[in-house]
């Protein structure tokens, strides 16, 4: 059986070079099983043809607003009604500044705003407009509302320029959504998630941290929610904003990460440690700032709680999840870490050189549980968490079958 078979998905196309991509995704949509039907942008036109895209959907393509109050009444009420999910690829910088401030000034922009089914956007813009503050502020405020936003990737653009601002691919946009339409995966199941790095006093102004941006854990917080999970994500210091739809428990040190975990750990089926816990805090932080008196200064430090290690050994543990970032043997230091801390499945992944996972939107990981390895090829961190969100639920449903319901 087809993969979307019967679900009807509302792609808008806006204007951009990228709207290439679209076709693709299009004929992608439909070989899935999809009921595709399209609206464009007045300025989409000039990079493809409504023809193209009607070829390839079989149905009209919408692009004015009267025009489509007027086509077999289906105006941008119906549109909305019709579709069980919009996806917007390209979405280009001055469509994103629309959606987020509820302007309504074309056939797309309406249909949106009339519409409360699940939203995507698939960015695609030069990397400098995309990096710009106005544009930033207004993907934070859709994200605040629900929105998805799919990439962008990285990589050399139309323009010349190299950065962030590629549409993602059509076959990624596609596995994307076949996660967001399939929220029975995890239905009625409670995860904790961990995220971002742990801040350790030395003195009031000075810390022990790392380069943990918790961008994976906030993504795989989002992705287990859309698969039906219930989510408590509880995370360090970061600059991101916590995922709508999720309980949120900000904390800042190893202490503190250890309490929360143990608060909310006996209620849940599933608990996936992202966050990268400093193993070592001081015995004895300064109540004052240390001054800058002595050539060399000594700080005692002492061992951390082992939180993965603490809920493994738990009488009715969840089925737990560890995350290894490692410099070198990647595999073999996770092996290990697998087997000392009792969990049952372990993602590792390289956090030096040009393949790091720290501060990066991409990522890879090698997944190690009691019976292998697998290994998730590197892609966005958004894909990757839902594909690592199917690997976890297999397992999960493999170890506790009776739990599968």
């Amino acid at each position: 059986m087809h993969k979307l078979a019967g679900k009807k998905i509302l792609l808008g196309i806006t204007g951009g070079i990228a709207a290439y991509k679209s076709a693709l995704l299009c004929r992608e949509l439909k070989r899935l099983g999809a009921d595709v039907r399209v609206i464009m942008t007045v300025a989409a036109t000039h990079f493809i043809t409504p023809l193209t895209l009607q070829a390839l959907s079989g149905h009209t393509v919408h692009c004015d607003l009267f025009e489509a109050e007027s086509d077999h009444g289906m105006g941008h009420i119906e549109l909305a009604r019709w579709a069980d999910l919009v996806i917007i690829a390209p979405a280009s910088a001055n469509t994103i500044a629309k959606l987020a401030h509820g302007q309504a000034d074309d056939l797309l922009t309406t249909t949106v705003l009339a519409c409360d089914k699940p939203l995507s956007l698939a960015p695609a813009m030069n990397s400098l407009m995309w990096q710009h503050l106005a544009t930033q502020a207004n993907i934070q405020l859709l994200i605040s509302r629900g929105v998805t936003v799919l990439g962008p990737a990285e990589g050399e653009q139309a323009c010349g320029e190299q950065g962030p601002g590629r549409m993602l691919e059509a076959e990624q946009i596609a596995e994307h959504l076949q996660q967001q339409l399939n929220q029975e995966l995890l239905a009625g199941k409670k995860v904790v998630v961990t995220a971002g790095p742990t801040w350790e006093a030395i003195d009031p102004v000075r810390g022990l941290t790392n380069h943990s941006s918790g961008k994976m854990g906030y993504e795989l917080a989002s992705a287990l929610r859309d698969a039906g999970a219930s989510i408590t994500l509880i995370s360090g210091p970061t600059a991101l904003s916590p995922p709508a739809g999720v309980d949120y428990i900000n904390i800042t040190s190893a202490k503190e990460m250890t309490d929360a975990v143990m608060a909310n750990v006996p209620s849940c089926d599933i608990f996936i440690g992202v966050a990268a816990v400093a193993d070592y805090r001081p015995v004895s932080p300064a109540q004052q700032k240390i001054k800058k008196d002595a050539d060399s200064l000594s700080i005692e430090l002492v061992r951390n709680p082992d939180i993965l290690a603490m809920v493994a050994a738990l009488d009715d543990a969840p089925f737990t999840v560890g995350f290894a970032a490692e410099t070198e043997k990647v595999v073999e230091n996770a092996q290990k870490k697998l087997t000392a801390k009792g969990i049952h499945m372990i993602a590792a992944n390289p956090v030096s050189g040009k393949n790091s996972a720290f501060n990066a939107d991409s990522n890879e990981l090698t997944l190690i549980d009691r019976d292998g390895i697998s290994h998730l090829s590197r892609c966005s961190k958004p894909l990757l968490a839902q594909k690592l969100t199917k690997e976890i639920a297999q397992r999960y449903y493999e170890t506790y079958p009776a739990k599968d319901s």
